[in-house]
């Protein structure tokens, strides 16, 4: 069977993604979604080759509320410093280190700290477990790292590792 599907969860997400886009959950979509999920979850192990396990999949709906909420705030401060008239934004680049070891964890956070206005991830390094972040207004480092690690950190540790 894990040769067949190597990886479930993918192809279970893009036959319903599919489903979805088709708007019918008829016979021969829901055949050709299968086939076509089967085919791209069997594609992926070249990317993935690790299988993906999540241990407590109830976690990724907090995830996912959590990180909403944060790029909706994140763009609502990030308008506020554009038009109100101040000096100048503190941009500046954070260094800080990750327990996270997990691969796709670590994905997943590059991807909520890169679809967050006023933050990129720029750079990882594996040796030393330390990513490097631009900030486009930095008031508060030390509150800044304590912010990712607190509410995306652990979530992603209590779902991954």
């Amino acid at each position: 069977m894990r040769r067949l599907l190597p990886h479930p969860i993918l192809a279970c997400f893009l036959l319903v993604l599919w489903l979805v886009l088709q708007q019918s959950a008829g016979f021969g979509h829901i055949l050709l979604g299968s086939i076509i999920a089967i085919a791209v979850s069997a594609a992926a192990t070249a990317v993935i080759p690790d299988q993906v396990i999540v241990k407590r999949p109830y976690k990724l709906l907090v995830l996912f509320a959590v990180a909403g909420l944060d790029v909706i705030r994140s763009n609502l401060a990030v308008m506020s410093v554009l038009f109100h008239p101040r000096p100048k934004p503190t941009a500046g680049f954070i260094e800080m280190e990750l327990t996270l070891t997990n691969s796709f964890a670590l994905a997943i956070l590059a991807c909520i700290l890169t679809a967050t206005p006023g933050s990129a991830w720029l750079e990882y390094d594996r040796e030393r477990s330390t990513v490097l972040i631009h900030v486009f207004d930095v008031v508060d480092e030390d509150a800044w790292v304590a912010t990712v690690k607190r509410r995306y950190e652990t979530l992603l540790l209590e779902i991954f590792e």
